[in-house]
C-alpha cells in the first residue's frame, strides 16, 4: 500500500514500527504539494525547511520511544485563522498579510506535543465568513474532486488539502458549518465537538459563543484520534470544559444496535436536491440494517436558524473585529493623515467585502433602538432552539440528516448571490447555535462524481455516540 494512502493513524503505526522515517513523510507529502498546489491553492503559507528540522527532532524521540501516541511523525496542515508561533497567520485577510504570533493556539500546541510535523497553514474564507473559500485575499481554493467545483467553507483549504493527499490531516474551525460543509463537498470526515471541549486560545476570532476548532480528516478513526489529542481543559480560555471522558478512540465499535435515531421532517423540504436526499436515506438504512432504531419526527424552528445565526455571528464579528485598527499589529494604510483617518482607510482597504457587510450588519443589530428588536431577539430564538434539540435528545441518541442541501457548487456561483451562500448552511448552523457535536462522514456521489456527507448530531458532550455510528456506518 502506498503510504501517501494511508490514514494518519495508519503512518504513525509505519513510523512506529520503522518501515518508514518522519523525514520520508514529510518529504514525500511535500512532493505532493509540488504536483498538486498550483491548480488546488490549499495552502496561503508552507514552511518546508522546518518541516524537515521537525521531522529530524520527532524522529529521536520516537527513536527513543518518547513519543507513543496514535499521530506521532504525523504531517499536518492548520488553518490559517490559528495562531503558530513564528509562521505568518493571516485569516486570508489583507489586514493580517504581515502578523507572525509569538505563540501558538491551544490546539497546534497539542499537535505539537503529539508529535505532528506542520507543514503549513491551510486557505480559508476571510476571517472565516464564508461558506466556499472565496472571499480569501490570497485567492480561490478549488476542490480536488472537480477543479471547476468550490471545496466549501470556511474550512476549504484544509478540506481540500486532505482530500488532495496534501496533509495527512488538518485542522479546521466551526462557527456555522465551517468544519462540517468542506468535508461533505471534498468527500472527507470532519467533526465539530462540544462548545467547549478544544480551546478557542490563539483561534483568532469570529463569532466566539459559536466557534469551536475540530479535525478533517481520512477516516472516523483519525478523526477520534485527533480530537482526543487537541481535547482539555485550559485555564486560558474562560469556555473551556474540564472533561474525564475524552478518550475518544473507545468509542470505535460497530455495536450501534437499539440506538435510536432521529430524522427532522424539517430537513427534507424544499430546496434539498433529490441525490442527496436519496444517498442520506440510503444511509439511514445501513445503520438501520446494523440494529439501529430510526424514526421520523418534527424538530421545529429550522426556518428561524439562519436568520439567528446570521444576527448573533454578524454582531459578535463586529465586536471582534474592532481590535484590527492597524495600531497593534498587521496592516496599517500608507496614507497616514491624523489617527480616525488611519482607522478608517486601514480598515477600508485591510477587509475585504464580505467582512465589512457582516462587520455593518452587526453594528447595525447592536446599535441604539435596533439591539432590542433584532439581537436580544435572536438571542431568545437561540434558546428556543436549543429547547428543541433538548427535546428531541430526549428522545433519541442522535439525529441524522444532509450536511448541506446541494452538492458543491461552481465556482463563482455563490459570491453572486450571497443569500443562496447563506442558506447553505441551513443544517449546520443550528448545531453551533446549541453548542452541540456533529460529524459529517462521505455517503456517496451525485451524478456528477461530487462527494454527498452524511451529517450525524449528538447532544451535548455525546461524541462518543456519533463516533460509535459514524464508525458503524464506515465500517458496514
Amino acid at each position: 500500500m502506498d503510504f501517501k494512502d494511508m490514514t494518519a493513524v495508519e503512518l504513525s503505526k509505519e513510523i512506529k514500527a520503522g518501515n518508514i522515517t518522519v523525514k520520508e513523510a514529510v518529504e514525500s507529502v511535500f512532493e505532493v504539494i509540488e504536483n498538486k498546489e498550483a491548480s488546488i491553492h490549499a495552502y496561503v503559507t508552507l514552511d518546508k525547511e522546518n518541516a524537515l528540522k521537525k521531522a529530524e527532532e520527532i524522529q529521536k524521540k520516537i527513536d527513543a520511544k518518547e513519543l507513543t501516541g496514535p499521530l506521532a511523525g504525523v504531517p499536518v496542515a492548520i488553518k490559517d485563522n490559528m495562531c503558530t508561533k513564528g509562521m505568518l497567520t493571516t485569516c486570508s485577510s489583507k489586514i493580517l498579510s504581515n502578523f507572525v504570533p509569538t505563540f501558538s493556539s491551544f490546539a497546534v500546541e497539542k499537535l505539537e506535543e503529539a508529535g505532528c510535523v506542520i507543514l503549513g497553514k491551510t486557505n480559508m474564507d476571510e476571517f472565516a465568513m464564508g461558506s466556499t473559500t472565496e472571499t480569501s485575499y490570497y485567492g480561490v481554493t478549488k476542490n480536488p474532486v472537480n477543479t471547476e467545483h468550490v471545496p466549501g467553507g470556511s474550512s476549504g483549504g484544509s478540506a481540500a488539502a486532505v482530500a488532495a493527499g496534501e496533509c495527512l490531516f488538518a485542522l479546521g474551525s466551526d462557527t456555522g458549518g465551517s468544519i462540517r460543509q468542506p468535508a461533505s463537498y471534498c468527500g472527507v470526515v470532519g467533526m465539530k465537538p462540544t462548545y467547549g471541549t478544544v480551546s478557542r486560545y490563539g483561534l483568532i476570532a469570529y463569532g466566539s459563543s459559536l466557534d469551536q476548532i475540530g479535525p478533517l480528516c481520512k477516516d472516523v478513526t483519525d478523526c477520534a484520534a485527533i480530537l482526543e489529542t487537541i481535547s482539555g481543559h485550559d485555564k486560558q480560555d474562560s469556555t473551556s470544559v474540564e472533561r474525564n471522558d475524552t478518550d475518544f478512540m473507545s468509542a470505535l465499535t460497530t455495536d450501534v444496535a437499539g440506538m435510536k435515531i432521529g430524522i427532522p421532517r424539517d430537513y427534507f423540504g424544499d430546496g434539498l436536491q433529490s441525490e442527496v436526499k436519496e444517498a442520506i436515506m440510503a444511509a439511514a438504512r445501513k445503520l438501520e440494517a446494523q440494529g439501529a432504531i430510526i424514526e421520523e419526527f418534527d424538530l421545529g424552528l429550522v426556518e428561524y436558524a439562519i436568520p439567528t445565526y446570521y444576527t448573533i455571528a454578524a454582531a459578535e464579528a463586529s465586536s471582534n473585529l474592532e481590535r484590527f485598527d492597524g495600531i497593534k499589529y498587521g496592516f496599517r494604510t500608507a496614507e497616514d493623515e491624523g489617527l480616525h483617518k488611519m482607522y478608517k482607510k486601514t480598515r477600508s482597504e485591510g477587509f475585504g467585502d464580505e467582512v465589512k457587510r457582516r462587520i455593518m450588519l452587526g453594528s447595525f443589530v447592536l446599535s441604539s433602538g435596533y439591539y432590542d428588536a433584532y439581537y436580544l431577539k435572536a438571542l431568545k430564538v437561540k434558546a428556543l432552539i436549543k429547547k428543541a434539540f433538548d427535546d428531541a435528545f430526549s428522545k433519541y441518541d442522535a439525529i441524522l440528516g444532509p450536511v448541506a442541501p446541494t452538492t458543491a457548487p461552481k465556482l463563482g456561483e455563490s459570491l453572486s448571490n450571497p443569500i443562496q451562500m447563506y442558506l447553505s448552511d441551513i443544517y449546520t448552523i443550528s448545531v453551533n447555535l446549541a453548542g452541540l457535536p456533529g460529524i459529517s462522514v462521505p455517503c456517496g456521489f451525485d451524478s456528477k462524481g461530487l462527494p454527498i456527507g452524511l451529517q450525524l448530531i449528538g447532544n451535548q458532550f455525546e461524541e462518543k455516540k456519533l463516533l460509535k455510528l459514524a464508525y458503524t456506518f464506515e465500517q458496514k
